[in-house]
This record gives structure tokens, sequence and C-alpha cells, in this order.
């Protein structure tokens, strides 16, 4: 227990003397209470000085770099949560930066050579120095004896201990959190303890390098007939939790206009293939790249776009790719009647909902985007502002969908950059147009009715044994001994209870806990 009361103590200390309470006191005013602690808790240091020139979200960066690996990671997670923490904050956020000093090759060597073995160690040669280093991993450049020839790999490797300083960290923020939001009801809308949670099951699948390889695969299979667009091949053999090694990418970095110019690729022509990719894997696949930005795409003499880093992935389901699809081409059409029905299909929208309402809502949205001049319209942008005003007719936020909209918004500006006058309708019309053509085939809509009746047939036999449960559950609930309840996620509400019994105990040993950090630091 004290152990994890320290933890906190060590944190509580970070956030105040990074300048980082500072910032956060210019975004959300705090209580009165909450800053005396954290001006207690940093009695004893000197608190980093921050440029009153930037705004609060650039200074809030700085602050979180400085910080180290877990609230990095926090702060790339809440770049993608506008719809907690405010766009402006979101867009802010997004410029953090993931580096860190990188740790001894010869603890690469040691790392690489437990994970693998003896055997396939033998067949790493040329091991480099780290090329890259983030919060998490680092990146070395090896040649492998593969198939009786030496290939050109990259080799990810993760930092020694890592798994367990996040995961400490982030036990005491977790408290940390559940303390705010229960003690302030104005922290509650900023679901602390729901952010903090997530944070942790991503991250902890993000420092398994074997979930990256999957993932990287998957793209592959989904992407390897799509001209123009190659994923690096895992090597499986040299793959386990802590190393992941894919062919080194031979190619430019996307943001290298004159570079990619200087050897005869047409840059407009690139920036219209990027969008349409992203957009096939988001719609055709439902399984996209989720952190597109620059600095994770190159391209090849031949013109082939080449993705890395494949830690943060996003996933749509059949049903919000048809969402998104109808959606977007209905926009391009500027048919809101028909884009409000959607909604409407969906059961996304209350039925009471006037429908003439809502269709009359979007047009606000639709016509200002259709006003501008083609290098500001933006398909990224346009999701965002959906979202604002399905939120007034109390429209549930689609939590996968707004991954997507941040990262369709990435990808429109590096195409952009590439090419500024890039016509984002123009080029996304196809791609939604052959998709959804192909959704209403006859050969899909056979499909579908072959898979929903076979779901039906299986469950044929069990069908006496629920229409009984059923039937004792309704008599229970008019007994009133049945007490309906839904739960989204069990694993949270286990944390919260933990917290809660933590909570207790951590009022007994705050004062001499306060005494002990303030000689120790």
């Amino acid at each position: 227990m004290f152990k994890r009361i320290f933890q906190l103590f060590k944190i509580a200390r970070k956030l105040s003397t990074s300048g980082a309470i500072d910032t956060i006191n210019q975004i959300y005013t705090l209580p009165v209470t909450i800053n005396i602690f954290f001006n207690l808790i940093s009695i004893g240091s000197e608190k980093k000085l921050v440029n009153n020139q930037k705004k609060p979200g650039e200074k809030l960066c700085l602050a979180l770099e400085g910080m180290g690996t877990t609230f990095i990671k926090l702060g790339q997670f809440l770049a993608t949560r506008p719809d907690i923490i405010g766009e402006e904050l979101a867009d802010n956020l997004e410029k953090l930066q993931d580096k860190l000093p990188a740790f001894d090759t010869y603890e690469a060597k040691k790392i690489i050579k437990k994970e693998v073995g003896e055997t396939q160690y033998k067949n790493i040669l040329e091991l480099s120095e780290p090329i890259a280093a983030a919060s998490i991993a680092q990146v070395h450049i090896a040649k492998i004896k593969e198939e009786n020839e030496n290939r050109e790999v990259a080799i990810k490797i993760l930092r020694p201990n890592i798994e367990k300083l996040f995961n400490e960290e982030l036990d005491a923020l977790m408290l940390f959190a559940y303390i705010i939001e229960n003690t302030f009801s104005k922290a509650k809308r900023l679901k602390l303890v729901e952010v903090v949670h997530l944070l942790r099951e991503i991250t902890n699948i993000e420092m398994d390098l074997r979930f990256e390889a999957a993932a990287a695969s998957e793209l592959y299979e989904n992407t390897k007939n799509d001209n123009r667009f190659n994923v690096p091949k895992i090597y499986w053999n040299y793959t386990t939790k802590k190393v992941l090694a894919l062919d080194k990418v031979d190619g430019i970095s996307i943001r290298e206009h004159k570079k990619l110019k200087e050897i005869g690729i047409d840059l407009k022509f690139l920036a219209e293939n990027l969008i349409q990719h992203f957009l096939k894997q988001a719609i055709r696949d439902g399984f996209f790249h989720g952190d597109m930005h620059q600095g994770n795409l190159f391209v090849d003499k031949q013109g082939n776009i080449i993705p890395v880093d494949f830690g943060i992935m996003g996933r749509l389901d059949k049903n919000n790719r048809k969402f998104l699809a109808e959606i977007l081409y209905g926009f391009i059409q500027r048919d809101y009647v028909k884009v409000a029905e959607v909604h409407f299909q969906a059961g996304l929208v209350p039925q009471n909902t006037s429908k003439d309402e809502f269709a009359q809502a979007l047009r606000s949205v639709g016509e200002p985007i259709f006003g501008q001049s083609i290098k500001d319209i933006s398909g990224g942008n346009l999701l965002a502002q959906l979202f604002e005003i399905t939120e007034k007719f109390n429209m549930p936020t689609q939590t996968p969908l707004l991954l997507l909209q941040k990262t369709m918004v990435v990808v429109e500006g590096v195409a952009r950059k590439l090419y500024p006058e890039t016509n984002i309708w123009q080029v996304s019309r196809p791609v939604l147009e052959d998709w959804l053509k192909d959704m209403k085939s006859p050969k899909s809509t056979l499909d579908t009715a072959i898979n929903t009746s076979a779901e039906i047939l299986k469950r044929v036999p069990d069908f006496p044994d629920l229409m009984d449960k059923a039937n004792y559950a309704l008599q229970l609930m008019a007994e009133g001994k049945l007490n309906i309840g839904l739960r989204n996620n069990k694993n949270l509400e286990i944390e919260q209870m933990r917290l809660k019994n933590f909570r207790n105990n951590l009022i007994i040993g705050f004062f001499g806990i306060v005494i002990v950090i303030l000689l120790v630091f």
C-alpha cells in the first residue's frame, strides 16, 4: 500500500514541478483545495518555467514530454478524444513529441538474444546503433540470414522494465483520477478514471510487439493487391513480446517534397493515392492505420506508399462502415435528407426527433463546407462538426469513429502539403461509390442473407430454453426482484471498487507520507 501511495506523491510532485498543473489551470479552473495540495507537494523543488507566449495546449505538451513515458502516452491518447478534452486541446496534443534518449546497444543485444534464443540470434548480423528512440521502444537496423540470403531489417525493441514502470505510474495515476473524480463533481464530466483505464488497456497491448506485428500482417493481407501501397513484411522467427523484426523501409519520408520531385514522383497523384488508400482501409476493410502522420509514411522510387509503426490501429464494424460511407457520400451529393435517414436507420438519433429539423441541422454543416475553396474542404472536419450537431440531438458519440475522424484530418493534412489543391470530395467519391455498389450487389445481399440464416439456424435448438429463461426473467421483473443494469466494462467497475477501498486506507497515511516525501526529495 505504502509503495503505491509513495508513487502517487511522486507523480503529484511531477505534475506540480513540470508546470503541468499551472497549464491545466489555464484550461480548466481547478478547485482551491487541489491547488493548495500541489503547492504543498512542490515545496523544496524548483518549478519549471513555461513560455507564456505559447498556447496552453502547447505548454501542456512540453510539460508532458518532460514527465516521461506514462504522460506522453496519456497525452497521445487524449489527442484522439476531442469529445473529452475539446477540439483545440486535442489538436495541440497531436504535436506531442514521443522521443526519449536511447538505451545502450549492448543492452539491446542482451534483450534480443534472450527473446529470440541463441540459434536465431546468431543469424542477426551487423546490429546498428539506435536510429530512433521513443518512450516505449527504440529501433535498430540489422541484417538477418533468411532463406540463404542476408536481408536488411528494422528491429524494434521494448525499453528495459518499461511495463513495470508504466503500470506502477498508471496505478498511482488511476488512484489520483479516482480521488479527483469523486471529490469534485465538476470533474466527473472529464471521465478521468475511464480515460486512465482505457489508456492502460491500449498501452499494455502496445507493449506486446506481437500485437503490432499481427496488425502489420493483417494490414498487409488486406492491401497486398492494392497498387502503390506496400506494407513491410514481418519476420515472425525474430518477433516476440519484446522484439519486432520487419523489412527495412527503403524510401524517402513523405515530408521530403523536394527529394520526391527529384526522383520523378507526381505529388498530385501521390496525394490522391494516399487519401484513397486510407478510405479503402477504413470503409472496404474496416481496419485502418490510426497514426498516418508524415513521420510514419515513406515513398519508394516507384511511388509506392510504405507505412510504418502499427501500434495504433482503428477498427470499424460493418454497420459503422456502411454508416460512414453513406454519410460521406450523402454529403458529397448534398442530399441532407438521405444523411438524416441514415442516422435514423442506424438508430443513432432518438425516434421522436424531427427528421426535417435534423436534415436542416445537417445542411448547416454541409453548405458552409461546400462554399469553401477546394483547399479548405476537409472530410475530417466535416465529421467533427457532424459530431457536434448530433450531440445536440442526444446522439451518443460513436467512439470507433473518433479515431477515424482524427486520422482522416491527419491524412488530409499530409495530402494537402503534397498538393494544396487536392479535391478531397472528388478523390473520395470513386472509393465510396464502389463500396456502396458492392454492398448493394445481388451477391453481397445473398451472402448477408445466408450468414443471417445460418446464425438463426444455429440457435434454433436453444430456442425453447431461451424462451423459458425469458419468461422467468419477466416474472422476476414483474415482482420487482430483478434490477436491470448494463455493464459496459466489468474490469472498469472492479477497478473502481478496488480504488474506493484503497482511498479509505490512503486517508490514514496521508500526513505521514507527506513528511516522508519532503524528507526524501
